[in-house]
């Protein structure tokens, strides 16, 4: 876009350039064909069909190259695409809207609204900043959720809706798959899933992915998290129920939990935050620390935790 007006500037580039052809020609011969004489990078690219060889391809073509400045913020930055590529699996933040005692909801499978308006347009930016939000099939049924960006002028920033749902209980009759021909649904089920209701589901305009199964038949949270990854998908989060935030838990696969909590309990009748397994995992846990101060969204407050690695 600069024309002539890049000859002999500076760039200044977060990841190192890519030499390689992909869904678009190599930026690093965009770089070179500018006429530029310096690029600044941030990080190198962990992806092997580059690492190293875009600030090669610069210095070859004579163009002075400075690296690794403002490194740590471009990492955190980043985090979710280095994830994806050295892990080889979508990076995972767990978002729970929790009571002051602890639960998510009043009864099993009764919708509960808990936090106030700005928590919740709060949750719909995070929504936005994610190439994927994902729950279990428990809450299509409980919930019939739209799991769309809802914030004004914001909509064609949906993510794509991922649904865990090992044996394609997902009514076709549900928002999400009525809507699927607007924003992408991929439901990830396993090889116990019947046919027809696979074919039903597709005809719909939805995309039905194979993974591999637990013992107990349920969809393997990890192999699911691989075949994201391999889709482009770098960061999901994960707004499923109480079971799901245990099992991504106990399968050591959240990332970051970000805990939205109204200041009103619900009651020893409520539905617990994790299935019985304690918040404290998270926030007194040695695997995770919290970032920051907690930070007030009108009446509720929001933490985030990272884990330790």
């Amino acid at each position: 876009m600069a024309g002539d007006n890049a000859k002999g500037a500076t760039a200044f580039v977060t990841l190192e350039p890519c030499c390689h052809h992909g869904r678009t020609p190599p930026c690093v011969d965009a770089l070179i064909k500018s006429g530029v004489s310096r690029v600044v990078t941030a990080l190198d690219d962990p992806d092997p069909r580059v690492s190293g060889g875009g600030h090669r391809a610069l210095l070859d073509a004579g163009i002075e190259v400075t690296e690794g400045v403002l490194a740590d913020r471009a990492r955190w930055e980043l985090r979710a695409f280095l994830n994806r590529h050295v892990k080889k699996r979508a990076y995972v933040t767990l978002k729970l809207a929790i009571s002051a005692d602890d639960k998510i909801a009043a009864k099993p499978g009764q919708p509960t609204t808990i936090t106030g308006e700005v928590a919740r347009d709060r949750v719909h930016l995070m929504r936005a900043e994610s190439d994927a939000i994902m729950v279990g099939v428990s809450t299509v049924l409980a919930d019939d959720p739209d799991l769309t960006c809802r914030l004004p002028g914001m909509a064609d920033r949906s993510p794509v809706r991922i649904v865990s749902d090992s044996r394609l209980s997902t009514p076709v009759a549900s928002r999400l798959v009525a809507s699927a021909g607007e924003v992408e649904v991929w439901i990830m089920t396993t090889s116990a899933a019947k046919q027809d209701a696979r074919a039903a589901l597709e005809a719909k305009g939805v995309q039905v992915i194979e993974c591999l199964a637990t013992d107990d038949g349920k969809v393997d949270l990890g192999d699911m998290l691989t075949k994201l990854a391999e889709r482009g998908i770098s960061h999901v989060l994960a707004e499923g129920g109480a079971h799901m935030a245990r099992a991504l838990m106990e399968a050591d696969l959240v990332d970051e939990a970000v805990l939205l909590q109204a200041p009103k309990k619900i009651g020893s009748q409520g539905v617990a935050a994790m299935a019985g397994l304690p918040l404290d995992t998270i926030r007194a846990s040695a695997g995770f620390r919290q970032l920051g101060e907690s930070e007030s969204l009108g009446s509720d407050w929001l933490a985030k935790y990272i884990r330790v690695r």
